[in-house]
């Protein structure tokens, strides 16, 4: 992953692209933080399966009962 401040993306996008096609993720910061990823389309987009996690996993019986009145109170600090 390669990381470019906004002034040089703005200055060379063009360079940036070429990254993005040859595979590259590339983060742009602004102010030493990111601000946004370019990257292939395709490398976060996964067809949906359905079924696809079956039996990996159980919900257990007490899902839906309420939370313990120390993690609600957690909540409203």
């Amino acid at each position: 992953m390669s990381h470019f401040s906004l002034q040089e993306a703005e200055q060379d996008l063009a360079r940036l692209i070429a990254l993005v096609h040859q595979g590259e993720r590339v983060v742009i910061e602004a102010n030493g933080k990111p601000v946004a990823q370019l990257m292939l389309p395709t490398d976060e987009i996964k067809k949906r399966q359905p079924g696809r996690d079956l039996g990996r996993f159980t919900v257990p019986d007490n899902f839906d009962d309420p939370l313990p009145d120390e993690i609600v109170e957690g909540f409203s600090q």
